[in-house]
């Protein structure tokens, strides 16, 4: 996995500072999302590993594919992904293209997982608390796993803050057979 990320970076980097460059980010967040989500197709994915079409067939056939989701410049960034034989990174170079838009506008993807449903009020309360700790603008999204039992699990980027009684039962039981 790290490999493919590894790979996929410096094409996530040059589709950023293209979009960055058109002030397009949305866009190419859209054209990127698009052509990740057609390139995880099992019949896109026969097509990318079929050693009889040239990379020339293979882009226009994805390009085709896309249809109207991709303009040129998304078009020109397929060409270059068929030609080095990159497509299949494609859902990785979306990924870190939208952990770089994230950062450029400072935000962040923040999902509460909670026991039960919570109001809006306590929500926007969560939201005002990370927003002020993060220095960034909350994206939140609720969920409800009644496994949790009680609390909350908060996943902010990288950061996780386990609150919920089972994250607490689970480390309260690792320490009694450590």
């Amino acid at each position: 996995m790290a490999e493919l990320i590894t790979l996929a970076r410096p094409y996530a980097k040059a589709a950023f500072e293209v979009a960055l460059e058109d002030s397009a980010l949305d866009n190419w967040s859209k054209m990127l999302g698009v052509a990740a989500a057609v390139t995880s197709q099992d019949a896109v994915r026969t097509l990318l590993i079929n050693p009889e079409l040239s990379t020339e067939q293979v882009a226009t056939s994805f390009i085709e594919v896309c249809s109207e989701e991709l303009d040129s410049k998304g078009q020109n960034f397929v060409r270059l992904l068929a030609e080095n034989k990159r497509l299949e990174l494609l859902p990785e170079v979306s990924a870190l293209f939208e952990n770089l838009k994230a950062i450029q506008e400072k935000s962040v993807d923040v999902e509460i997982t909670t026991a039960f449903e919570i109001s809006s009020d306590v929500s926007d309360k969560l939201a005002q608390a990370l927003k002020s700790r993060l220095q960034r603008e909350i994206n939140l999204a609720t969920n409800v796993d009644a496994d949790l039992i009680g609390g909350a699990v908060i996943r902010a980027g990288d950061t996780v803050i386990d609150s919920s009684v089972r994250g607490k039962l689970t480390k309260l039981a690792e320490s009694l057979n450590s």
